[in-house]
């Protein structure tokens, strides 16, 4: 594993990272939508304490783990300690010093980042430059503005995206889209009475937990069904997307 510093020293807190770690089941199911994408040279933006990364570095020659907060980077670099085609740099995109960049990459990956950055447009720009022709873009955001509620407020959610806003940006940043889905049809039943009705202001882990095990199966099993009768999934608490470099 490889290290570099060039970072504004923020802190994030992170709650949402910690009981993502014990939900294995939740993020094999989001690697899961971006299989055959992420292969060869892979940057990661925003790879928090590792949970995503841990899932697909097996799978590529090497990967660039970009992630700025100071505190999750410590533990990231702790995870990935002993991988030698592993880089962290400790750092904002923009910021990343040149070198690690110069040579192209074959795919890129932002999970659960995206809506954080007030200028996601200049991020995704950036990343359509790094990638090589035919690169793959892989994302995963929260969407469906009308459930914005606190749990989006305590993790500093700027936004939560409308499908055709996220394609639109895409495609302003020069990326021809390959796929741009709903995903996690019921979670937002949950989501929707905790941050909207309820109103909490802590990350419930145990729920998190127990959606994982019993909410993930039946949403999977229910967007299935829906694949069969309809073109896509009409609506979800999260939009995945792939999007390429042209050629």
């Amino acid at each position: 594993m490889h290290h570099v510093t060039d970072s504004p020293n923020t802190h994030y807190a992170g709650q949402d990272l910690e009981a993502l770690a014990d939900l294995p089941r939740y993020t094999g199911w989001i690697i899961e939508q971006f299989h055959g994408h992420l292969h060869g040279r892979v940057i990661e933006v925003g790879a928090g304490i590792g949970n995503v990364a841990l899932r697909y570095l097996d799978d590529v020659d090497s990967a660039l783990l970009v992630e700025p907060a100071a505190n999750l980077c410590q533990k990231l670099r702790a995870r990935v300690a002993d991988r030698p085609n592993v880089t962290v740099a400790e750092a904002v995109l923009h910021e990343v010093a040149p070198a690690l960049l110069a040579e192209p990459f074959d795919a890129a990956i932002m999970v659960n980042v995206l809506e954080h950055i007030p200028d996601d447009a200049a991020v995704l720009q950036r990343l359509f430059e790094v990638l090589k022709p035919g690169g793959a873009l892989c994302i995963f955001v929260p969407a469906m503005p009308e459930i914005y509620g606190t749990l989006d407020e305590i993790v500093d959610h700027v936004r939560r995206y409308r499908r055709q806003e996220l394609g639109d940006k895409l495609q302003a940043a020069g990326f021809t889209v390959q796929r741009l889905d709903y995903l996690d049809t019921l979670g937002i039943v949950p989501w929707f009475i905790a941050g909207k009705v309820l109103k909490r202001r802590k990350y419930d882990a145990l729920g998190a937990q127990a959606y994982a095990r019993f909410g993930v199966p039946m949403t999977r099993a229910l967007e299935a069904v829906l694949s069969r009768v309809l073109p896509r999934t009409p609506i979800g608490k999260s939009l995945v997307a792939v999007a390429i470099k042209p050629r």
